[in-house]
């Protein structure tokens, strides 16, 4: 029976993941800050659940949450960074303590995680790795400069991450699903406390207030959590899982855009060369 631990459980996909997984008959460690709001995933499974608090940001509680996974269930095999948060602020308007805690969350607590498994990973020589980013990393849009650096910096370091431990049978995956129907865009989206005359028609036309695609985004998180699923069990999850078909269709285009720049800007680009 696979052991999964999943943060960031009590809403959205890290919810439907959860619940998705314990129906399924795997046993699920399901966190969240407030052990409250799943503790009725832990009522309902009470021989496969074990729903802990955890607020990524606390190196004492991961050890411990880890520690009580592995006394339950003997490890963990997929281990799911999903919690995190967004933030929209014109990169002027980016408050550095908002910036600093968002980092924090977003990047350096699913790095806490990681490094709080992988022993017990590496030692049976098996595991998967699922970070969950943003098409953010990739379209960047205006207003989310900092949350998608965020992002990014996590799928920089999960593409290392895979090469350093795909040799020891542990695959890592960063995902980026689009527009999801959870409530992403509304409780767990946080924005500059000051916006900006000036980036009004940028950053601006991004703050909540300004915000009508919540509650209408095309995803389907019980589909995504059923997606996440079927890439863990097959034996070769990708370096790179989309969700949703804006997903797909946001980053091809980023892709293709590139492509193009590559070849436009190519002589210039390869005129720095020493000449032989």
């Amino acid at each position: 029976m696979t052991t999964w631990l999943i943060t960031g459980c009590s809403t959205g996909l890290g919810r439907a993941l959860a619940t998705a997984v314990l129906e399924g008959g795997d046993n699920a460690v399901v966190t969240a800050r407030d052990a409250g709001s799943v503790e009725d995933l832990a009522k309902a499974y009470p021989s496969s659940a074990l729903a802990p608090a955890l607020d990524v940001t606390d190196a004492a509680r991961i050890a411990s949450v880890v520690a009580a996974a592995e006394e339950r269930f003997g490890g963990v095999d997929v281990l799911v960074n999903n919690a995190g948060y967004g933030y929209r602020a014109a990169v002027e308007e980016g408050a550095d303590a908002d910036v600093q805690q968002l980092f924090a969350t977003n990047f350096f607590g699913a790095v806490a995680m990681i490094k709080a498994v992988l022993p017990g990973m590496r030692a049976r020589r098996r595991g998967s790795i699922f970070n969950v980013s943003s098409i953010g990393a990739r379209i960047s849009p205006a207003g989310s400069g900092y949350y998608s650096a965020s992002k990014a910096a996590l799928e920089g370091m999960s593409g290392s991450l895979r090469k350093e431990l795909q040799p020891l049978g542990i695959t890592v995956t960063s995902v980026e699903p689009g527009g999801f129907r959870t409530d992403f865009a509304g409780r767990s989206l946080t924005q500059s406390a000051t916006p900006i005359a000036d980036y009004a028609e940028t950053a601006g036309k991004r703050r909540k207030e300004h915000d009508t695609a919540h509650g209408t985004q095309p995803g389907d998180p019980a589909r995504a959590a059923q997606a996440l699923i079927t890439a863990a069990r097959s034996g070769e999850a990708p370096e790179l899982l989309m969700l949703g078909t804006d997903a797909v269709t946001a980053i091809t285009a980023v892709l293709d855009a590139q492509r193009a720049e590559v070849e436009a800007w190519r002589s210039l680009s390869t005129s720095t060369d020493f000449d032989r």
